[in-house]
């Protein structure tokens, strides 16, 4: 139990979009399956009466929840849904070591962790929570809901699917020959990280801005590196996940079982964006009548961050309303 009295909050407003004076906020701890503590921020619409259904919000992937995830959350408070935006295990303010690491198991967990919170409540509907992933936590979303039942409707905003990424590179691109080069790359620096007893960083989001970048580089490094969404623990506005942080995410699929995800899911994705594939190729996989693709017009992948008149938070309120009763 000493993990949480390590950790210590910082509760002055240091997030990278304004404060509402429609919702009340503070900060919150919960511990997961692993025992592992996560720092959230809670945001309560002011003057509400009753049980409120509730949404737990985290990413993008490398990203903190003073960023886009406490965008969504406090928003979402403001149109009556008790929220938290969570830092995941390793990053941010919430504990686990050695910092810096990501895990499909234990990041799915996360998720799963903020539902038992959630439902312990005593102003949450427990009948009433859904969750929202961004990027790489919109395939965490999914996996979660593919495995908690208590997960009533799922939004995934801008999504990656962290192993097929991992495992393929962008636009599926590795084969199997680079793959294993990629794998001995990974296993040297293992060893010495072992032989160091450090763990090497892999860098976030590349600065300065090489002039032939590709332009989902310049996307994120418009997002990442400037005043729009630099936040000082953010691992992509930063120094990055340790270089083996996100390895096991290559052989263990996310997405294996979403197919028989019963509950609400709705899959938002820009039309320009480098990643719509991962959306528009999950959304093949889910079955029922309650799955959703929305295609934003002319939206790049960061416009699903921070852009308020390019979210469709207006859809977002009615599937929730629509699904969480």
């Amino acid at each position: 139990m000493s993990e949480a009295k390590d950790i210590k909050l910082d509760n002055s407003w240091d997030k990278v979009f304004p404060k509402s004076d429609k919702v009340n906020h503070k900060k919150v701890t919960f511990r997961n399956r692993y025992g592992i503590t996560l720092v959230a921020d809670m945001y309560t619409p002011k003057n509400y009466s009753g049980k409120l259904p509730a949404i737990a919000v985290a990413g993008p992937f490398g990203a903190v929840k003073e960023q886009s995830s406490g965008l969504y959350a406090q928003e979402m408070a403001e149109r009556g849904f008790l929220t938290i935006a969570f830092d995941p295990s390793y990053t941010g303010e919430s504990g686990g070591e050695p910092r810096y690491m990501a895990s499909p198991d234990i990041n799915t967990e996360d998720f799963m962790a903020a539902v038992d919170f959630l439902s312990v409540q005593d102003n949450v509907d427990a009948e009433k929570i859904g969750i929202i992933g961004i990027c790489g936590w919109g395939g965490l979303a999914i996996n979660a809901a593919a495995l908690d039942t208590r997960i009533k409707a799922v939004v995934a905003s801008t999504m990656y699917d962290m192993s097929r990424v991992n495992a393929y590179g962008y636009f599926d691109k590795t084969d199997e020959d680079a793959r294993y080069e990629m794998k001995k790359s990974l296993n040297a620096q293992r060893i010495a990280d072992y032989k160091s007893g450090t763990y090497k960083r892999g860098g976030g989001v590349v600065d300065p801005l090489p002039d032939d970048a590709p332009f989902f580089v310049k996307d994120y490094y418009d997002y990442y590196k400037t005043k729009r969404g630099y936040h000082k623990r953010s691992l992509n506005s930063n120094d990055g996940w340790n270089v083996t942080g996100c390895m096991s995410f290559i052989n263990q699929p996310i997405l294996a079982f979403s197919n028989e995800i019963r509950s609400a899911v709705l899959l938002i994705h820009g039309e320009k964006a480098h990643s719509r594939y991962f959306s528009e190729d999950a959304y093949k996989k889910l079955k029922g009548d309650n799955k959703e693709l929305m295609i934003i017009p002319n939206a790049v992948h960061t416009d699903l961050y921070d852009k308020k008149d390019v979210i469709p938070f207006d859809k977002i309120e009615r599937f929730f309303k629509s699904n969480l009763r």
